[in-house]
């Protein structure tokens, strides 16, 4: 008996995927429930698992071909894998240590899989740390620096320019690699050109002094996390202040459709978070309606899943404005290009301490620039400008949070 093995129905507006990777070869045994192929789609890698036992057919479509729902992948010949070892040869042979040791190969997550097909690692070679000896992301990146010591280590400032460019692949006195774009990346691409194109798009600055929500978490950062098992950081207050807003100026949280606007009565706020991938735009749905508690934990959520490649495609669909923390990698000023079909984006940065003049006095003190993309077609620029200032005077004076004033 055979069982086919097609593309699974692919998520809403994502009309095809590519095959990133398959984790069997034809005539190998495969058991019910594991992992044969990974199908990367626009934002997120779909796992296409076997629903038998048995031996694995000839593939219909190989590594980075494009595919779509009801496509053949491959046939399975049911059977157990153990059956399916033995009946391609007529005698059985017992097999060796060295085999017994291939056939327990460790369980890897999708996240180590592609990290160690990427890197081109062995990960028998690799000590797992995890339950039961289980490999672990962490586990790969501490083997992969403990290989880049011993290579420093080992006279690596000594090796000539073309020794190096040779073993990376690239050849030549002015080398080029030509690497095609991932899904992901491509679509980055294409999004970032749809909002150039079809948005009148405007950016308005201010600086927020941040000295009041410091010494609020220097006073209760400890007895939060202690409380609610989370780091008390500064994305909830900029969320939350954000919603605040949002309520006062429902424009921003407003899309175009067509000649037609969309006012939202609801907040999904987009957290642009970077992972290995590129970047993504996780939604924190219903957003007002989370505790400070409970938006640090879904943040810090986010930028782990993101980290491990984990995000489900329904966490990164929607949204009615999103926000953008380039001062985690340092920038000091930007103009973040709008999320379609969103009106509006906010761009954080980074916190410098700046002298500042306080009463007549210079003072010092924790600044950050604020930036707000909009869409000018349908917010003008006094909304823009007076939205961002009533994030920055809520940021400034956090009890206004509380009181929603």
């Amino acid at each position: 008996m055979s069982t086919k093995i097609t593309v699974p129905a692919l998520p809403e507006s994502v009309a095809d995927a590519t095959i990133l990777a398959w984790h069997k070869k034809p005539g190998e045994a495969i058991q019910r429930d594991e992992n044969l192929v990974d199908l990367e789609t626009d934002k997120v890698v779909l796992e296409v698992p076997s629903p038998v036992d048995g031996v694995l057919g000839a593939i219909s479509a190989n590594e980075g071909d494009t595919v779509q729902a009801g496509d053949l992948l491959t046939i399975i010949e049911a059977g157990s894998a153990s059956t399916a070892e033995t009946t391609g040869a007529a005698t059985t042979v017992a097999p060796t240590p060295a085999e017994v040791t291939n056939e327990t190969e460790p369980v890897l997550t999708p996240a180590v899989r592609r990290l160690v097909k990427e890197m081109n690692l062995d990960p028998n070679q690799i000590k797992g740390t995890g339950k039961g000896g289980r490999l672990l992301k962490s586990d790969v990146m501490a083997y992969l620096d403990a290989k880049e010591a011993e290579t420093t280590h080992s006279s690596e400032a000594e090796k000539p320019l073309e020794l190096i460019i040779a073993q990376s692949g690239i050849e030549g006195e002015r080398p080029e690699q030509r690497v095609p774009m991932t899904r992901l990346r491509a679509r980055i691409a294409e999004r970032l050109l749809e909002a150039q194109r079809n948005a009148a798009i405007l950016t308005t600055f201010n600086e927020v002094n941040l000295k009041a929500i410091n010494d609020l978490r220097s006073k209760y950062k400890g007895k939060f996390e202690k409380d609610h098992e989370v780091r008390l950081g500064f994305m909830s207050f900029f969320i939350q202040a954000s919603i605040e807003a949002l309520k006062q100026f429902p424009m921003v949280n407003a899309s175009v459709d067509g000649h037609d606007v969309i006012y939202h009565g609801y907040y999904d706020i987009g957290i642009a978070v970077g992972s290995p991938r590129g970047l993504v735009v996780p939604i924190l749905r219903n957003a007002d309606q989370l505790s400070f508690a409970e938006t640090e934990k879904a943040v810090r959520q986010f930028g782990k899943k993101a980290h491990d490649g984990n995000l489900s495609y329904e966490e990164l669909t929607g949204g009615t404005f999103t926000i953008s923390n380039g001062g985690v990698y340092g920038s000091m000023l930007s103009t973040p290009i709008l999320n379609p079909p969103q009106s509006a984006i906010l761009g954080m940065h980074d916190i410098l301490q700046r002298p500042m003049v306080e009463n007549g006095e210079i003072v010092i003190r924790p600044m950050m620039y604020l930036a707000l993309s909009y869409d000018h077609r349908i917010v003008d620029g006094r909304e823009a400008v007076q939205f961002l200032v009533t994030i920055k005077n809520l940021l400034e004076d956090p009890t206004r949070l509380l009181l929603q004033i």
